[in-house]
């Protein structure tokens, strides 16, 4: 604190703004998160090394360009596949992100965060139909580069309209906003809450929540296998809730949980772990197996009425065998 506060000391960076508010280097001032220009930038490279990492099953290509729960689905997917198939991707397309809208929030302080709107060539897989990718970056201090910490895979009539000035820079939520159902820093545990016993009621139905809440009930008991689920709220450092205010109330948030699922074989038999779950496990799954995935989710949060998850992408990110 002492080295700190004589550096601040000796900088003349120090002003007063018309408010009176103290500003440090612009850190109070709101202001755009990123220029347009920057957040082109950030979006190529992070395209770039998302192919090259992706082609190669290698994740130190890319684990300065992701962050977050999408930095460490990539990261095990990837060292997963390195290890099942280590010559890399034979399947390997690129991945092209065009048609970028930016949604760039004005804010004060740090984090600062955007998001790309964008178009994938990859709307042709499973006949989805088109799709919009929305790629959340996320920086914590200047000079760092920017990181993509959510992906959310949207049809393009469920992009919500955003609010925006005049010039055309979009409202950050606060993570504390209690004009909507659920203030974004709630989001996340009472999400797990929901998964273990359907209650709050604040989520609508649909394949993310009632759906899911009847299938791990099913999976719960099968012949010789025993499940059990414990659902963690996940709010620290760039696994954050992050949201943008919307046209006619409500808003958009993006939020992260983490999921722990223990398989158990009934006495005399053994578990058969595949291959690309055996690259991410610790110890030797004979009776029993213990996954760990992060999972990030897009919602609607009205200002009354109920959430709707709009998507979820999940990805085993360890598991310990015994």
């Amino acid at each position: 604190m002492g080295r700190l506060t004589a550096g601040l000391a000796t900088t003349a960076a120090i002003s007063l703004t018309a408010s009176g508010c103290m500003t440090v280097h612009g850190e109070l001032e709101v202001v755009p998160s990123a220029t347009r220009a920057d957040a082109a930038r950030a979006l190529a490279a992070f395209t770039v090394a998302y192919n090259k990492a992706d082609k190669a099953y290698d994740p130190a290509l890319d684990e300065g360009r992701v962050t977050g729960p999408l930095g460490a689905i990539n990261q095990a997917g990837l060292k997963a596949h390195h290890v099942t198939t280590p010559a890399g991707n034979a399947q390997h397309s690129d991945l092209k992100l065009t048609d970028a809208k930016f949604v760039i929030p004005k804010k004060a302080g740090w984090p600062r965060w955007f998001v790309a709107d964008t178009d994938s060539n990859r709307d042709r897989d499973g006949g989805r139909g088109d799709t919009r990718w929305l790629v959340v970056f996320v920086r914590d201090a200047a000079g760092q580069p920017w990181k993509a910490a959510y992906l959310s895979v949207l049809a393009p009539s469920a992009v919500p309209g955003f609010v925006t000035d005049k010039d055309g820079w979009a409202r950050a939520a606060e993570p504390a906003d209690s004009s909507l159902a659920v203030a974004p820093e709630r989001l996340s545990g009472q999400y797990a809450a929901y998964l273990k016993s359907g209650k709050p009621d604040h989520f609508a139905p649909g394949a993310d929540t009632t759906v899911w809440r009847q299938s791990r009930q099913k999976d719960a008991n099968r012949l010789g296998l025993s499940t059990q689920y414990v659902d963690r709220a996940l709010t620290d450092g760039d696994y954050r809730p992050l949201a943008l205010t919307i046209r006619g109330g409500g808003a958009l948030v993006f939020f992260s949980t983490r999921h722990y699922e223990q398989q158990t074989a009934a006495k005399g038999l053994h578990l058969t772990v595949p291959a690309d779950v055996k690259a991410l496990t610790t110890g030797d799954a004979k009776t029993t197996i213990t996954k760990e995935r992060i999972s990030s989710q897009v919602a609607l949060v009205p200002a009354k009425g109920q959430v709707v998850i709009l998507n979820r992408l999940a990805g085993l990110t360890a598991a310990k065998g015994s």
